[in-house]
């Protein structure tokens, strides 16, 4: 006689962990899998149509019910027959309306557990979360599940999870339910439509340089993986002997890759991993936060006439800025979790599942460019082309420096010469009064030896200016001779330039004088219609 059909049903099981667990189920064959969610209909993608969950639909071994989570009666619809729930269902926790978190967090949930109670379910599995603990101030490290929910939560979706988990565990016993809650920490893998789709998406708009705090805040990261795992392994110790049973049921277990990494290099490695670059720019929580309130507060305002849901929130800026990493000792203990994928070989399988959203790549030419070629590939080329960025800025900074004090001012060339002379006489001056240190930096004093002229330097210098002084005389005795027209002509081009340059100057000047001129002359009186000018109506 063949043993009766063992059903299990995962709620939610659309959703992102839920098509991972569904499909573990599957392939574990040790029952048949109920898939219920709020869509009339199922929709497979193609790798599904292919793959087991499209094969197990069409034998019988799964089907889908469509339910929603609300409505009591549909819940028990749903459940009726089933041996072991899975309840996965839950909002987006990236919308932060309470009414909608409460609505399915809470009434959703206690109406899975009272269908349960109601049908005579053996094990009921809950899907928590880490924010369960988390009051969006103060930071965890290596949290076990002794800590208490805090007294106010990060956001509605947190506080209204943390009350439909106290209703799983206190409805642990209940005519022969058992039950757990699993609470996963920061899920990612493929099929993730809110982590790696909102950071490419931070990326094309140019965001994702900005680093939210110091950037060395931890976090344990789960592979989607994992997840499912950890739902098995509950539900496998649940359904084991009494004395394993009644140790695993009524708690709650955190699960984790249990490798903490900085957040912001997990953030970095999958961004790099498509194509796209770290974030390098670090801003303060606190600069952030205020701009995060007028986000949210807009979305109030605006979100009903079709503004998206914004990704930067309060919550969102604690959780991004804060450290959580928790410890699965419990886990391992009484349900026997292990990770099965390393944080590594996750992240691996995560970037090459997101190839479509891969960065375009431009091909860059090896070697110089053709601008560098014709400055000549030097210092001169690395300055003008911002190759050297620190070298641009103090050349700009001093030709600027030179414009405002030195040409602006219209100042002759001995007038400049004798500028820049008495500000170098001030700073050394200044320089030579300094103490060794200050505040505890070290003062290079500039050492005599730098304004002492050898008798050879003085000589180069005397030869040189003599030298400069005959080739200058040579230049005029060859153009009195008439020996080279080439330097004769661009002498007299060069005046003649500088003389129309000059009546250039001088044609404006007198233009200027004449329109001022002309704006200073006395208006005519003209008479009013009285017959007296208004100069004498004004006396």
């Amino acid at each position: 006689m063949a043993e009766p059909e063992r059903w299990c049903v995962v709620t939610g099981g659309r959703g992102f962990a839920a098509r991972h667990l569904v499909e573990m189920l599957i392939r574990y064959e040790i029952f048949s899998v109920r898939i219920a969610d709020l869509p009339p209909s199922i929709k497979l993608e193609p790798d599904e149509e292919n793959g087991m969950l499209g094969e197990a639909l069409k034998s019988g071994r799964a089907q889908y019910v469509s339910f929603d989570l609300r409505d009591k009666a549909q819940v028990v619809k749903a459940i009726e027959g089933c041996e072991v729930v899975f309840h996965m269902a839950a909002p987006d926790s990236s919308i932060n309306n309470h009414q909608l978190h409460y609505s399915v967090n809470v009434v959703g949930t206690k109406n899975v557990i009272d269908a349960c109670v109601e049908l005579k379910v053996k094990r009921l599995i809950h899907t928590s979360s880490p924010s369960v603990v988390f009051d969006g101030v103060n930071s965890i490290f290596n949290g076990d599940e002794s800590l208490p929910y805090p007294p106010k939560h990060n956001d509605s979706y947190s506080a209204t999870k943390a009350e439909g988990e106290a209703l799983v565990l206190k409805a642990n016993k209940s005519n022969g339910l058992l039950t757990c809650c699993i609470r996963p920490s920061s899920i990612f893998g493929p099929r993730d439509r809110l982590l790696v789709p909102s950071l490419v998406t931070a990326a094309r708009e140019g965001k994702s340089k900005f680093i939210i705090g110091d950037g060395n805040n931890l976090y344990d990261f789960t592979y989607v993986e994992n997840v499912a795992h950890a739902h098995v392994c509950a539900e496998r110790a649940l359904a084991s002997a009494a004395d394993v049973a009644e140790t695993a049921s009524g708690q709650a277990y955190f699960i984790t890759n249990m490798e903490p990494i900085k957040f912001w290099e997990f953030v970095s490695l999958i961004l790099e991993g498509l194509g796209y670059e770290r974030p390098r720019i670090k801003i303060p929580a606190a600069v952030i936060m205020p701009i995060a309130h007028l986000v949210e507060l807009a979305y109030k305002f605006l979100g009903p006439y079709g503004m998206k849901v914004p990704q930067l929130t309060p919550s969102r800026v604690r959780l991004l800025s804060c450290s959580r990493t928790f410890n699965c000792s419990k886990a391992k203990e009484r349900l026997g979790y292990t990770p099965l994928v390393s944080v590594k070989e996750g992240l691996e399988k995560t970037i090459a599942s997101y190839s479509h959203l891969r960065a375009i790549q431009k091909v860059k030419r090896d070697g110089p460019s053709k601008a560098s070629i014709m400055l000549g590939g030097g210092k001169v080329a690395d300055t003008l082309l911002w190759k050297n960025k620190k070298r641009t800025l103090m050349a700009l900074f001093i030709l600027i420096a030179l414009y405002h004090n030195l040409i602006a001012p219209g100042y002759t060339i001995i007038t400049t010469a004798s500028k820049v002379l008495l500000v170098g006489s001030i700073f050394l001056l200044i320089h030579g009064c300094l103490p060794e240190r200050i505040l505890g930096y070290q003062i290079e004093k500039i050492q005599e030896s730098h304004f002492h002229f050898s008798e050879n330097m003085s000589r180069r210098i005397a030869v040189s200016v003599v030298s400069s002084w005959k080739c200058a005389v040579s230049c005029l005795k060859s153009l009195s001779r008439g020996n080279d027209w080439n330097l004769f002509f661009k002498v007299r081009l060069k005046e003649y330039l500088t003389d129309m340059a000059r009546k250039k100057t001088s044609l404006k000047e007198n233009m200027l004088k004449e329109k001022k001129h002309k704006t200073m002359e006395p208006e005519p009186t003209r008479p009013n219609k009285t017959g007296i000018s208004s100069d004498v109506r004004m006396a």
